[in-house]
This record gives C-alpha cells, sequence and structure tokens, in this order.
C-alpha cells in the first residue's frame, strides 16, 4: 500500500502556487471543476473520448488528458503528466466503479483529496456495517442468504453501480423469480449474484444527507440533502395494476438523476448528531478518519426513525443538485457554496496555511 510518506515525496516537488484539481471526467466531475475555478484554481480531467464532448461544451477543465478507459489512470505516463500538473485528484464514485480500491491504494501516485482506507471501507459491506454500528447508527437487518428471507429485502450489488440491477424481493421464490428477471434483461451477471448483498427494505422516504468535514477548520458541516431518480420504479405509476401483474414487471433502481430536498427542521439534530459520529468513529478506524465529503444513505420512516443502509467517503453524485443553490450551504456560507466549491476551498486554506499534507492521501 502506498504510505503517506510517498505521497508526502511528490508533493514536495509540487509548486504549490500552481495546484491544480483533477478528477474523472464523469460523476460530479463539472460539480468539482466549477468550484475549482471559482475558488480560483486550475483544473485537469482525464476522461474518455466519449465523454470529451461533455468538457467542451462546459468548459470548465484547463487541461483534458483523453485515455481509452478509466484504467489507464494508473498508466505511469498519465501519472507523471498529472504530477507535472501538479495535479490533487478529487476521487469520485466512478473511482470505485473502474478502479478497484487495491488498485487506487497500491498503484496511484497522485495524491488525493481524502482518505483512500476509508475507500476500501465504503467498498467491502461488511466493513461499512462495522464502521456504521461502531458509530452507533440504526441499520436494517441483513439476511446472508435467499432463503433466510422472510420480509421485504432489497438485493445489491457491489461497487459504485448507480442501483443498476438492484431489486426487491419478499421471499426466497420471489427472489429466484427476480434473478431470472434481472439475469434476461442483461442488468446483472451471474458473477454478481455470487457477490449479492440482501438489505431489509426499509418502508420510507429514501433520504441522502451530504456532508464535509474540514480537517482544517476541524468541523463537521451539512451542506444539502437530495434524493434519487430512478428507473424504473419511478415512472412504475404510470402502468396500471393490471398490465403490472399481468407482464408480471420486475422494476429495477438505476439511477437517471437526483432531486434537492428540503427536511423538517426538526430531523436536523439527528443528522447532524449522526454525521459527528461517523467522522469520530473514522478517526478510530482509519486515521486521520474522514477528509472531505462524504454522505449517508438514508430511509426515513414515518415515524421518523432514520435508518442508515450505505454510506460513502467522497462526494456522490446527489451533490450536483446543490451546484449554486443548496438551501444548507447557503445558511452556513451565502450563495454560491456547494461540494465542489467547499473542496477547493479547503485545498486553497491548506495551501495556505502550508497544511496541504494533512487533506491528501
Amino acid at each position: 500500500m502506498i504510505t503517506r510518506e510517498e505521497i508526502d515525496r511528490v508533493l514536495q516537488r509540487y509548486d504549490k502556487d500552481k495546484i491544480t484539481v483533477g478528477t474523472l471526467g464523469s460523476h460530479s466531475a463539472l460539480n468539482i471543476f466549477k468550484g475549482a475555478k471559482e475558488e480560483g484554481l486550475r483544473t485537469v480531467c482525464v476522461c474518455t473520448p466519449r465523454n470529451e464532448i461533455i468538457y467542451r461544451k462546459f468548459p470548465l477543465a484547463d487541461h483534458v488528458i483523453i485515455v481509452e478507459n478509466f484504467t489507464q489512470l494508473l498508466d505511469e505516463k498519465i501519472q507523471e503528466k498529472l504530477q507535472r500538473l501538479n495535479t490533487i485528484l478529487i476521487p469520485h464514485g466512478s473511482f470505485t466503479a473502474y478502479l478497484n480500491t487495491e488498485q487506487l491504494m497500491s498503484n496511484l501516485y497522485v495524491p488525493m483529496f481524502g482518505n483512500r482506507q476509508l475507500l476500501d471501507w465504503e467498498a467491502n459491506r461488511e466493513k461499512q456495517r462495522e464502521w456504521l454500528l461502531k458509530a452507533g447508527l440504526k441499520l436494517p437487518r441483513i439476511f446472508r442468504t435467499p432463503r433466510e428471507i422472510d420480509g421485504w429485502v432489497i438485493a445489491k450489488f457491489p461497487g459504485a453501480r448507480g442501483g443498476r440491477g438492484y431489486f426487491l424481493a419478499s421471499s426466497y421464490e420471489s427472489f429466484e423469480r427476480k434473478v431470472a428477471a434481472m439475469l434476461s434483461r442483461g442488468l446483472v451477471t451471474e458473477a454478481d449474484i455470487e457477490k449479492i448483498h440482501l438489505q431489509e427494505y426499509i418502508i420510507g422516504v429514501n433520504v441522502y444527507p451530504h456532508y464535509f468535514h474540514s480537517i482544517i477548520e476541524n468541523e463537521v458541516e451539512l451542506l444539502g440533502v437530495d434524493r434519487r431518480y430512478e428507473s424504473s420504479i419511478d415512472n412504475l405509476g404510470r402502468i396500471p395494476a393490471q398490465e403490472q401483474l399481468e407482464n408480471e414487471i420486475t422494476p429495477s433502481y438505476t439511477i437517471i438523476g437526483n432531486i434537492p430536498l428540503t427536511l423538517r427542521e426538526s430531523l436536523l439534530a439527528t443528522l447532524l448528531e449522526m454525521g459527528d459520529k461517523v467522522v469520530e468513529t473514522a478517526k478510530r478506524l482509519a486515521y486521520p478518519g474522514i477528509i472531505g465529503p462524504f454522505c449517508l444513505e438514508t430511509a426515513i420512516t414515518e415515524n421518523l426513525e432514520i435508518y442508515t443502509f450505505e454510506i460513502s467517503a467522497r462526494i456522490v453524485a446527489g451533490t450536483n443538485v446543490g451546484i449554486g443553490t443548496s438551501p444548507y450551504a447557503y445558511l452556513k456560507y451565502g450563495g454560491k457554496m456547494y461540494m465542489g466549491r467547499r473542496i477547493a476551498m479547503e485545498i486553497k486554506s491548506a495551501i495556505e496555511q502550508e497544511r496541504i499534507n494533512d487533506i491528501v492521501t
């Protein structure tokens, strides 16, 4: 595993007056680049030919490096180019979707904003559950095998795959039918089924609060909240019930976009406490803990109980709804604050205070 000392040696060669903010051209890159530009930092985008049009139409990247696929981020020549540009990489969901955490921790020698160890905790559902339980959060039950299913469960798969192939089941028999349907539609593979994760499905509103843990300010901030718009489950209501039954429709949960959400104020105290607990626990599990953005994926029931079913230890795509508009970022900072800009602000403050080593791994 790459040590902090090795990253420190890379940083020693950097011109701190010419730091660039870099990321993969996907997921929340526009959010990250816009925030960096507003804080006066230059930007670099590593993207595929298919996505190049995005960064031409929204010209927020000062440098664009074209790769055939995102695994080329690990190529020595690409890494050398990023280092020459004094790049600090901002991880997002595509990093863990296209690169495994072992590669990120052992083969990527470009300084990364955040704690690489926690990306591994995020990717491993058992470790993730351990983290959240130690933080004292309320979690749904886990079913070890399909034959244990005795109520509603949601079937999930490893990695940041945007809900693709997820499905609901209420018994072993319905699980088998749903697996067959998902395989036939090409939404999952046999290899996916071997790694399936069965989690109690909580009846409630899915709520995704976005937090930022500032190492520089030693504070946990709530900057936004969203909920997801998912296909095909969120469109199912347009099909009459009788036709759903006749055609045995099996909906999935592929995320298409995100919707901003403002919560009733009485819920904020619990959510703020949850963020603090997760950060304090992370310090004990993988020092220095969370650096920068993270998100708790929750469901809130009719009795206002909050269940946490996942954590993302980096920026999430739901923060895109807050670009310039999030009420929670506005309440703390005024206008034009959002996750991408908050990341850039932290990097800028670290440079000014000569603490850049404290916010990268």
